[in-house]
């Protein structure tokens, strides 16, 4: 089992070397894993519920509104997707509201890896050359596949020109306790997402898919072993189980990157997929990063939202708070 290198200031970065030790051995990992502090969930969910519950300013709300905008990963993740359905998802991400230039354009468009190559070319042709591509790889959302077709699958998606991967991990594995070839993994993808012809490698989340995990305390371990393995960003699930995205586990995932940077100076990214529908959802949310990370992680650099539905919701928002009423129910668009 390899162990981490030293960190830069890039965000894909590897942590430093303060933590190398706890990776160079299966043995030594899990007692690192297994030596975090307990999660005190009545505590936590209190937290996050009271949180929840903070009021912010008119003015605050159209910051807000605009910034949760900005951080969507816009997604269509379904077996009936055709390349135009993706093209469409792309012009709306370009261009969420054709009356309104000043709307910002969404952080990436998400979609399966044989999708990937018709959304760069969309985006690039329709004004979107700013927004990501992020393709789900690794046998989404399962995880359940050999690693040499995990990794191909990364490649291929790499190839036809995904700036991120979403992978899964194996969640069977890290439920029997085997941490060392989750790590592996990870870094097998990690190295999976190195451009062919050289270049900025593609930035890569790693997706634990939380409702399976359990307990609050798996969701810790395995923030951590994601982070030490070499992700750039961390995502909650993948929004096709029951329990996805919520507030305490995402604030729990957002106490782990602060407390991880403050170990090792690497910043990692939270992403919360799957649930999240409304203006008001992403709003909470936000105050949970600011709250619980601080106000460097209030970028689409550091925090996404995996999301379907919420755009349309936050185009309402947005248009109640300029003209005082809502539009027709023809104002956005039905993805």
């Amino acid at each position: 089992m390899s162990s981490a290198s030293t960190a830069t200031a890039s965000p894909a970065s590897a942590p430093a070397s303060a933590l190398a030790d706890v990776t160079a051995s299966d043995a030594a990992l899990r007692r690192y894993l297994h030596g975090l502090p307990g999660v005190d969930a009545v505590g936590l969910e209190a937290r996050a519920a009271t949180l929840g519950t903070r009021s912010i300013k008119t003015t605050a709300k159209a910051y807000a509104i605009d910034l949760a905008i900005s951080m969507i990963d816009l997604t269509t993740l379904e077996g009936a997707d055709t390349p135009g359905k993706v093209r469409s998802l792309c012009a709306k991400g370009a261009n969420p509201d054709p009356s309104d230039r000043t709307t910002p354009q969404v952080a990436a468009i998400c979609v399966y890896s044989d999708m990937a190559a018709t959304a760069k070319k969309a985006l690039s042709a329709g004004g979107g050359s700013g927004i990501n591509v992020a393709s789900v790889a690794t046998a989404f959302p399962s995880g359940r596949a050999a690693l040499s077709v995990k990794l191909a699958d990364t490649r291929e998606a790499v190839a036809a020109g995904a700036d991120e991967i979403d992978m899964v991990i194996d969640r069977g594995a890290f439920l029997a306790g085997d941490y060392g070839k989750v790590f592996e993994e990870i870094q097998a993808v990690k190295d999976a997402c190195r451009r062919p012809g050289g270049g900025e490698p593609a930035h890569l989340k790693v997706i634990f898919e939380n409702g399976e995990l359990s307990t609050y305390d798996n969701i810790r371990r395995a923030s951590w072993l994601a982070m030490l393995a070499g992700a750039d960003f961390i995502k909650t699930s993948t929004g096709k189980v029951a329990v996805n995205a919520t507030l305490p586990n995402t604030l729990l995932m957002l106490e782990a990157v602060r407390d991880f940077r403050a170990a090792t100076g690497t910043q990692i990214g939270v992403k919360p997929a799957g649930g999240i529908r409304t203006a008001k959802d992403a709003i909470r949310y936000l105050v949970v990063v600011n709250e619980t990370a601080g106000p460097d992680w209030l970028s689409p650099d550091w925090f996404r939202f995996g999301a379907s539905s919420l755009l349309n919701d936050l185009l309402m928002q947005r248009q109640k708070l300029k003209t005082g009423r809502y539009s027709g129910p023809d104002y956005v668009t039905v993805d």
